[in-house]
């Protein structure tokens, strides 16, 4: 959980979802709407990659929620009908 402030100059309570993070004081983060079932009181969530707040490393599995970028090396193979040259 993290004390935000926002533009508004209003203070909440966020939740800050996944393993390990790089937030300090006074970093930019972007929080949603939506709180965690299991915290009553708590009805934002900071999302995971973008501004300050990086995603989690070494993430495959929802990757999306957590803000990681597919791999390389697990990225689909285009056809040779539809390469670009």
């Amino acid at each position: 959980m993290c004390k935000v402030s926002l533009v508004n100059k209003k203070n909440v309570v966020a939740h800050i979802p996944g393993i390990g993070h790089n937030l300090r004081k006074h970093s930019e983060v972007l929080i949603g709407g939506v709180g965690c079932k299991d915290l009553p009181g708590i009805n934002y969530t900071c999302v995971r990659g973008v501004y300050d707040f990086s995603g989690v490393l070494n993430k495959l599995h929802r990757r999306s929620i957590y803000g990681v970028k597919l791999p390389d090396n697990l990225k689909k193979k285009l056809r040779r009908k539809f390469r670009q040259i």
